[in-house]
């Protein structure tokens, strides 16, 4: 028998402020019809003055609890993927904690940008699998509108502010693919093309920074090594994109999510899209798309889903998951 990590629940949160391509019209020279074309992106919703991150992800973490018919002291841990904490320290992960009322067990922040939800996701199954943590909530949650900067129009119009969380808990299985839970996970990093995407700010500059992004050359490396580490995770599990019954790619762009599926060889009608409702929204942006297309009917129990990302760093990488 194996021990897995099964989702029991799911759920997220968006700001209320909701941002339309019109609103950067007025700001900078560009217009709905260039950003929905290039990107996919029609809106986002970016967060409040005085509400952060923490306050995203405990929403999204309430939601989730609610759908796994739980509650907080059910939990053993929090691991929270972001880029945009409240403070440089503590982690977010321990402001959920205590906005949770949870005085028990471990909370922890992974920081791996776009890619930190399979960071998160690998790191919570390692937890359950080896025993240290039989409930995990694994969120990602995002202020990405506190480091843009609002007159570059090559990335101002791409990102937006969310959270979603999902419940993992340990259930027995027989070991093979037809086990519900996590069946397999695959990270990869690459140093070299830190420069690609990164923040110009930080404890070695003495400022919070904004976003700077070679756009183009993201795009070369995203849908080679998102379709190869969506494959190595279904080869490491015995299983083929024909058992793939949705893909839930991180929600970067449109352009990405269509040449992936294609060179998986999957059809777009099998992929869960939400990039145009939320921009990108970096480590929530796949937690986000798992709550929505569970909530549409999509995602069912008993489904093969295959989760990727790649994101600053370059830092890549992919969840397989049977509902």
């Amino acid at each position: 028998m194996t021990r897995r990590a099964v989702v029991k629940g799911v759920g997220h949160y968006l700001p209320e402020r909701v941002v339309p391509n019109a609103e950067f019209e007025q700001k900078i020279d560009t217009t709905d019809e260039w950003i929905r074309t290039r990107s996919g992106i029609e809106r986002r919703h970016f967060a409040a003055e005085g509400e952060h991150t923490s306050d995203l992800a405990v929403n999204a973490a309430r939601a989730a609890l609610a759908d796994a018919g739980m509650n907080v002291d059910d939990v053993d841990a929090i691991v929270v993927a972001t880029s945009t904490p409240d403070l440089t320290f503590p982690s977010a992960a321990t402001m959920v904690q205590d906005k949770l009322g949870m005085t028990r067990g471990f909370a922890f922040d992974v920081q791996a940008v776009c890619a930190g939800f399979v960071y998160a996701m690998t790191n919570a199954n390692a937890l359950v699998v080896s025993g240290q943590a039989d409930t995990v909530l694994v969120i990602g949650a995002e202020t990405f509108s506190r480091i843009l900067d609002f007159d570059d129009r090559a990335t101002s119009v791409l990102f937006g502010d969310g959270a979603g969380c999902v419940v993992l808990q340990a259930e027995t299985g027989a070991g093979t693919s037809d086990d519900r839970g996590i069946l397999a996970t695959d990270l990869n990093s690459d140093g070299r093309y830190r420069d690609l995407l990164y923040v110009d700010g930080g404890i070695s500059t003495g400022t919070s920074g904004v976003l700077r992004m070679q756009g183009r050359e993201v795009f070369r490396h995203a849908v080679e090594k998102l379709a190869a580490t969506a494959h190595k995770s279904l080869d490491d599990a015995g299983l083929t994109a024909d058992d793939v019954d949705w893909i839930v790619p991180h929600q970067a762009n449109i352009r990405i999510i269509q040449g992936t599926a294609k060179k998986m060889g999957v059809s777009m009608d099998r992929v869960v899209v939400t990039v145009q409702d939320h921009g990108n929204t970096s480590a929530a942006s796949i937690p986000l798309a798992l709550s929505v297309g569970k909530q549409n009917g999509q995602i069912k129990q008993g489904d093969v889903v295959i989760t990727e990302a790649i994101g600053g760093g370059l830092a890549w990488g992919s969840v397989l998951i049977r509902w």
